[in-house]
């Protein structure tokens, strides 16, 4: 069975579309999303209705859950933060909201042999970001279940999403996968003397797992396959003066990076790094 996996869509209608395209030529079973299918982008109500008709299981990120939630201490919150929680509310309606806040946290199954299992960000809560530059010891910690998690085996692959960059690591066995972006890819690993094409960054990504789907069994092939994805980015970007967040959106879209370097510089402090020399 070919399955794959799509995350982090963000309302990018027009990243979605071309990458459901590619989805199709490729002939896969079935597609999965992990989750932030609004919050960003202007099109939030039209992505949820493709993944809705396209994707057999659907997770909750956490703007999902952020933007459908209501929040009765809203007028206690910053300003900013109000203005984006009902910018993004105005663009849903109850229906959506309703659908998003019903979505699980997470979803695992058996592929020759290893279970697979996926989330958002973690098995325990689905708003930290767990980075490719982390230590060892917390990668190993996304493989242990929780209350959260479908079983309470330990597993053998984790597929996540939130963190908007692809990548795959082995450790004690174990192979730990982030998927990247559909809608708002970046990386965070970034020197102006030192960087790529940036077409190399900003393409849609999304994952093809293939193997003997539901077995136990260590007697097939399991395969992992990274897929970029080129799109319109122009073009998703004509709507952006109804966008709250239009400069953002636009910088992130076109320059592959977070909008808030700050807030990823603290992530790196924190791991020890000197982002400076990078």
């Amino acid at each position: 069975m070919k399955i794959a996996i799509i995350t982090d869509i963000h309302g990018n209608l027009e990243a979605l579309k071309s990458t459901l395209n590619d989805i199709e030529k490729r002939k896969v079973d079935k597609i999965i999303c992990l989750g932030d299918i609004i919050a960003k982008g202007v099109h939030p109500k039209e992505c949820i209705e493709l993944v809705k008709k396209n994707c057999e299981i659907v997770l909750q990120g956490n703007c999902d859950l952020h933007f459908s939630t209501e929040h009765k201490d809203i007028e206690e919150m910053p300003e900013q933060e109000q203005k984006r929680i009902k910018w993004n509310q105005s663009l849903i309606d109850e229906e959506d909201r309703k659908y998003l806040l019903s979505l699980p946290f997470s979803h695992e199954f058996y592929m020759s042999g290893s279970l697979v299992r996926l989330f958002h960000a973690t098995p325990k809560v689905n708003n930290k970001a767990i980075l490719n530059v982390d230590s060892i010891e917390t990668k190993y910690e996304m493989f242990l279940p929780s209350e959260n998690t479908i079983s309470q085996e330990k597993a053998d692959v984790v597929i996540y999403g939130h963190i908007h960059h692809p990548y795959m690591d082995k450790i004690y066995n174990r192979t730990l996968i982030n998927v990247g972006s559909v809608g708002n890819s970046f990386d965070v690993i970034r020197n102006k003397n030192k960087d790529a094409n940036i077409l190399e960054t900003t393409k849609s990504n999304y994952l093809i797992i293939e193997g003997e789907y539901g077995s136990k069994e260590y007697t097939e092939d399991i395969s992992f396959q990274f897929i970029k994805v080129p799109y319109d980015i122009e073009k998703e970007l004509k709507d952006e003066d109804l966008n709250l967040e239009k400069e953002n959106y636009r910088f992130e879209l076109e320059k592959g990076m977070y909008r808030d370097m700050t807030k990823i510089n603290e992530n790196f402090k924190r791991l020890g790094i000197d982002v400076e020399k990078i």
